[in-house]
């Protein structure tokens, strides 16, 4: 290649910055080419030559159609002459054929330059077909996510590290009775009832934003619009690692209790005789097994039926699991509490 025609390229002229500029252009990720009138190419770099699958030596000299089909070859040309007739750079995308036969995309500049007194065609080109490939590949995978979290049936939110609600599925709203529209942007916390639990789960959060786990199963309290609670079995699953931190939290409601107005929290004693109860033993069994009087087992039965609204000893079973307050897939019965613990992965 001439002096000349890395004038053309430079439009600079300044001998002292040849080499430089030599470099540059010749190493340079772009793509980019030098053809006469005649769609003869009088230079091209490593990169332009790596779309063909071979070095800048075996493209000068050589034409257009020589290493385009004939279809691109026309269409080139096509572009080529417009350059001429112009006189001005045009921006656009073209597509071509990569070496191993699959669809390329690529987007430039073609601009007129002057080489040994001749006006030719010189254009530099970013190859976005990866790119595209891997945007292509992301909303797909996007449409699915939305797909299967729209459709699954299951409540679940995405949830930034501090805690917001930044996707969240139908189901979860209507799991709180607002709009989805609504849902977005709000404090996690604030969608929680207060409870003995809540500062364990604040730690185990803390775990996942920290990446000291990655996945925790637990169970929380619910509180919708309206006012009304229900217990929610979760899985928490932390996304989205940098260096020291996680970007948000995956929370999903595998399972969850019939809404209900908020009672007094049930005491220790109180959710052991109804874990007995829906074992089946009698008020003398539960007496024998918790060392109380059989007065006290009454007294307690008596106020849990007021409690949970149940008039007899299998009601009482029955509200205590669509309460959440007994685990659901748990035998012997016990607390959903104590069947679900905040285990970790």
């Amino acid at each position: 290649m001439d002096d000349s025609t890395f004038k053309a390229l430079s439009r600079t002229g300044t001998p002292g910055r040849y080499a430089a500029f030599a470099d540059l252009v010749d190493l340079a990720p772009a793509a980019a080419f030098i053809r006469d009138s005649d769609g003869r190419y009088l230079w091209a770099n490593h990169a332009y030559a790596h779309l063909y699958g071979t070095v800048p030596e075996h493209v000068i000299g050589k034409y257009i159609e020589d290493l385009d089909e004939p279809a691109e070859a026309e269409q080139f040309r096509a572009l080529d002459q417009e350059i001429l007739s112009r006189g001005t750079p045009v921006r656009h995308t073209l597509g071509y054929r990569r070496p191993d036969g699959s669809a390329g995309r690529a987007v430039g500049h073609r601009f007129p330059v002057r080489e040994n007194a001749r006006t030719c065609v010189a254009g530099i080109y970013v190859d976005v077909t990866d790119h595209l490939r891997a945007t292509v590949q992301w909303q797909e995978a996007e449409e699915n996510l939305q797909a299967l979290r729209d459709h699954s049936g299951l409540p679940c939110a995405l949830l930034s590290a501090n805690g917001r609600v930044v996707e969240a599925s139908a189901a979860a709203a209507e799991l709180f009775q607002v709009s989805p529209h609504d849902l977005m942007g709000r404090r996690a916390h604030t969608l929680l009832a207060p409870e003995p639990d809540l500062d364990r789960l604040h730690r185990r959060w803390n775990g996942l934003i920290s990446r000291r786990t990655r996945r925790v199963e637990t169970s929380a309290v619910l509180v919708d619009a309206h006012g009304l609670q229900r217990r929610a079995q979760l899985h928490l699953t932390s996304i989205g690692h940098s260096a020291s931190r996680a970007r948000h939290v995956w929370a999903v409601v595998t399972h969850q209790s019939l809404a209900h107005e908020a009672h007094p929290a049930l005491t220790a004693a109180q959710i052991r005789i109804l874990s007995l109860l829906a074992e089946g033993s009698s008020n003398g069994d539960i007496a024998t097994s918790l060392h109380l009087s059989r007065q006290t087992v009454d007294y307690h039965l008596s106020r849990l039926r007021h409690l949970l609204g149940a008039a007899t000893r299998p009601a009482l079973v029955a509200r205590a699991y669509v309460l959440g307050i007994l685990a659901p897939r748990a035998w012997p019965p016990r607390s959903a509490t104590a069947a679900h613990p905040l285990s970790t992965v």
